[in-house]
This record gives structure tokens, sequence and C-alpha cells, in this order.
């Protein structure tokens, strides 16, 4: 049974791997699992899985594994009212009447008979042993006891019987195809990092020290060292307004976690492409010229040399005009097309992404979002997990 489960994993995408499959099987003959299925559950997750962003897949192979779970997923989620579930009075049994109680006789009959229940019940009940509901004995609900149960309308375990905890996945959002937060990415562009020892020494050098100490016969020979940093350099340049607004939190996240993570760090805006000028505040952008809170591209790429990350940030979708047109610009007239400008970041910068917050499954819809990736040679990802992860391993 868990050998299948194992490959069901494996063609899942779950990385997991026969290490850590013989670690569950030791842990199951050390009897960690209790004999409880909500037990199983935990260990075989904490076991198999090394990345919570596979706990979704985890859940759902779990769920289909075991013998249907899957397919009564879409009953358990039938909403039932509220005052079938209410908690009325919670009932207090001897562990006399606890043995009398029998369980439905395995997990086929548990659900098959769940699933009666389901079509059958038309009210709400309490302290019974047969309808889902509260107080009883059950095999459904919540607030009672049953040997052999599934605990339904409530979010804590009482008697830790319950076979179907996992009716409902609690980590659906950390998939790796979702949009991230600012603690994923910090822990994303972490990867990014390269650290050298720069500056006055100012921090004191243990092993170098005992080493001198030995080599001078004894006599204290105090070492010291530059302080460790990161010498990165990211150079972000983000689109706003327009379609961008429905990203702004994403992207305020992303600059956050880059703010916290590189110590040189340089940012600017553009709106929808990369023109002559780019800006560092909105609010004063309109005010402004060349000189003033505009800088121009030219002088971005002298002022910040070839050793530059360039992480350009926006969903990519404008008129095909604005790319490859004189004046396409919607704001201003633009003597070059954008595409010239994006030509001269990326041979001025040879480590370069796009990173776009629109759900890849749209980007074939849209012409500008083709364009650009063709401009780019393909070095556009999505602001997910996985996309993150594939732009790290290009600015590398």
């Amino acid at each position: 049974m868990l050998v299948r489960f194992f490959f069901l994993l494996k063609s899942a995408g779950v990385p997991v791997s026969i290490t850590e499959l013989l670690t569950l099987l030791e842990a199951l003959k050390a009897g960690l699992s209790d004999a409880s299925a909500e037990r199983f559950y935990h260990l075989a997750r904490t076991c198999l899985v090394k990345d919570e962003r596979h706990y979704d897949r985890f859940d759902q192979v779990f769920a289909a594994h075991f013998k249907g779970a899957q397919d009564l997923f879409a009953l358990l989620q039938r909403e039932l009212p509220a005052d079938w579930l209410a908690r009325m009075a919670e009932r207090q049994l001897s562990d006399a009447e606890k043995a009398k109680i029998d369980a439905l006789g395995g997990w086929d009959a548990l659900m098959e008979t769940l699933q009666k229940r389901l079509e059958e019940q038309r009210e709400r009940h309490q302290g019974g042993n047969k309808w889902i509901g509260t107080a009883g004995t059950s095999p459904f609900g919540a607030h009672g006891y049953n040997p052999e149960g599934v605990r339904i309308g409530h979010a804590e375990s009482r008697n830790r019987s319950a076979v179907k905890v996992w009716d409902k996945r609690e980590f659906a959002n950390l998939d790796d195809g979702v949009e991230l937060g600012t603690r994923n990415m910090k822990l994303a562009l972490r990867k990014l990092r390269r650290f050298a020892r720069r500056g006055a020494p100012d921090e004191f050098a243990l092993s170098e020290t005992i080493d001198a100490t030995a080599r001078s016969g004894g006599w204290l020979d105090i070492k010291m060292v530059p302080e460790r940093h990161n010498v990165i350099k990211v150079l972000l340049l983000l689109d706003v307004g327009g379609s961008m607004d429905d990203h702004v939190q994403t992207c305020e996240e992303l600059f956050s976690a880059a703010r916290s993570e590189f110590k040189h760090l340089e940012h600017f805006y553009f709106h929808n492409f990369t023109y002559e000028a780019m800006w560092r505040d909105n609010g004063l952008r309109g005010l402004g010229r060349l000189g003033g809170d505009l800088m121009g591209t030219v002088d971005i790429m002298r002022t910040y040399g070839p050793d530059w990350k360039l992480i350009l940030v926006g969903d990519a979708t404008m008129s095909p005009y604005e790319i490859t047109y004189p004046g396409g610009s919607v704001e201003h007239w633009n003597a070059e097309p954008g595409n010239v400008w994006l030509q001269r970041l990326m041979k001025a910068y040879p480590k370069f992404v796009w990173l776009n917050p629109q759900p890849q499954a749209r980007w074939r819809q849209t012409q500008s979002v083709e364009i650009i990736r063709e401009l780019l040679d393909g070095r556009m990802y999505p602001l997910t997990l996985s996309g993150l992860d594939d732009a790290i391993g290009a600015l590398s």
C-alpha cells in the first residue's frame, strides 16, 4: 500500500525519494503513528514532504490513495445547516460506555454510510448514534465519541479517532504556482545572495587567532577580518499605473523582500515600458524633468555598471505600438521605440530577468507579452515560487 502511495506522490510532482519512504517505514515500525489515522497522516507528511509548497499535492494524493476519499470530497463540501452542528452539549462517556460503541467496520463502510446520511438527513440531530450531529455516538459530526468517525464542523480533535480530517486542505495556497507573500519572497531571493569580506577588519577571527597564537609559541596574536556582506547588486525596475494597479500588493511585497535581503539595491519606476527616462518618486514624476526627479536611462546604465543584476517587474500588457513604434508611448512622445531601450538595458546588464505578476496562463492571450518575451530571449518568469526560483537561476 505504501509503495503505491510513494509512486503516486512522485507522479503528482512531489519530490519524494526512497530515503524518505524508508524513514516513514522505520517510524511506523517504532509505533509513532500510534494506530491513529490522523497521526499517520501527519507522520507521513513529515517524513515524505520536504517543502511546504507540496503540502497541497500531498493532501490530494493522500485522499485519493486511501480508498475514495477524493471522490467523497465533493459530498463533504456540501454545506450543512449551521444549527445541525451547533455545540449544544458535550456528552461525557465513561470508559465502559465507550467500549460498548462499535465502529462501522472500516473505511469503505464508513464512507458508504456517510454518503447515505448526506443524502437522507433533513434536520439537525444531537446526542444520537446514527445521523450527522453533535454530542452523540454517531460516527459523523463533532463533540461526541466514536472509535472510528469522520469529524465534521469542528476544527480541533478531542478523541483523536477521526479517520478523515483532510477534507479541507489547509495548505492549498502554498503550492508553487501561487503568488508569493513577503516571507516566501525573502526565502527565494536569499538564494541569490553571495557573501564576501570587504572593508575594514573589524570582526574578531577566532580560528585565525588560534592559529597565529600557536605559531607564535603561545603569545596571543589577535587577528581581525572584515565583516561578511552580501555583495550582490540589484537594479529593480518596476512598472506602475494602469493594469499594474491590480498587482500593487504583490509588487510591494517583492520590493519589501528585496529591501531586506540586498544591501545594494537601487530602484526606478516606469510606465508600461522602458523609454529614455525613469523616476524614483511617483508623487513627483509629473512635476519633474531630466535632472530632477527623472533620470535618463543612459545615465542609469552609466551609474550602475554591468556587475548589477537587472530585474524588471511588469505585467507586459500594453499596445504593441508602445514597444515597436516611435511615439508609441501613451504618455509622451518617445523618439525611439521602447524595444530599442530594452535591448540597450539587456546589453548593459548581461544578468537580467523580467518578472510578470500576471498568471502565466494568460500570457499567450496578450500580443505584447509575446513580443516582450521574444525580445528577452524567453527570460520572462511568473511571479510565483517556481517562477522566482527559475529567475534566480538565470541571474546567478
